[in-house]
């Protein structure tokens, strides 16, 4: 996967990063050491299938999960989950840009699908959306100065472009939990966590997720879906 910055965000965190605005300038080692993530494919690529197919495969991103979880997780979601909550923790308390970056990929994937969460993977995503709940309950949380005049605060870590619709989150979440809000049939829990999960990010971020002007797709935007166009 690309590591490199992709977003105007993205390069906005790499600078407040560089000027270590919030952690003490680490003593130099004599080799270089961090972490080990696993390489998370961005979509997916397939030979020998027909362009439909391979639109439908990275409009629901299922079958990619399905790949990455037996190829590097022996099937086990809770390591997948961990590694989720290892970058969370790197990126935030670390202030590491690759542990970001690892972390976007794991949350980009799980909320690009739409298969998983309803039938093969329930309670998994149940485990997903508490996680990610309580990540961005305490560690996106916003202080509240008694010197602003704005309501919400602004935040200890994160660099005010995090609450803007901008950032990936926004349309990734919208589209998620538009999959489970209008499922036929649907996990209690998993609705539960749902709810819990859009309050959150309407409050904390102050998005408005039943918006339908925002589904408009960006061509620009990394994370509209592919759509592979047939030949002739």
């Amino acid at each position: 996967m690309d590591r490199a910055p992709q977003t105007e965000m993205e390069r906005r965190l790499m600078e407040q990063l560089r000027e270590d605005k919030f952690a003490k300038k680490a003593p130099t080692q004599p080799e270089r050491r961090g972490c080990y993530y696993t390489t998370i494919p961005a979509s997916v690529k397939h030979k020998n299938i027909s362009a439909d197919e391979l639109t439908l495969l990275n409009l629901d991103r299922t079958s990619l999960l399905e790949t990455v979880l037996a190829k590097n997780y022996q099937g086990q979601e809770d390591l997948l989950l961990g590694e989720l909550q290892f970058s969370f923790i790197a990126f935030m308390m670390g202030q590491s840009l690759e542990a970001f970056m690892q972390w976007k990929a794991l949350v980009s994937l799980l909320l690009s699908c739409s298969e998983a969460p309803l039938h093969t993977r329930t309670q998994m995503f149940v485990k997903f959306i508490r996680v990610i709940y309580y990540q961005f309950k305490h560690g996106f949380q916003r202080t509240h100065d008694s010197r602003s005049s704005d309501d919400k605060g602004n935040s200890l870590f994160l660099d005010e472009a995090w609450f803007s619709r901008d950032i990936f989150l926004y349309r990734l979440s919208k589209d998620f939990l538009t999959v489970i809000f209008e499922a036929q049939v649907v996990d209690g829990d998993l609705l539960s966590w749902a709810r819990k999960l859009k309050t959150l990010l309407e409050t904390t971020f102050g998005w408005d997720l039943e918006n339908n002007a925002a589904n408009l797709i960006d061509e620009d935007d990394e994370f509209a879906p592919v759509v592979v166009e047939m030949d002739g």
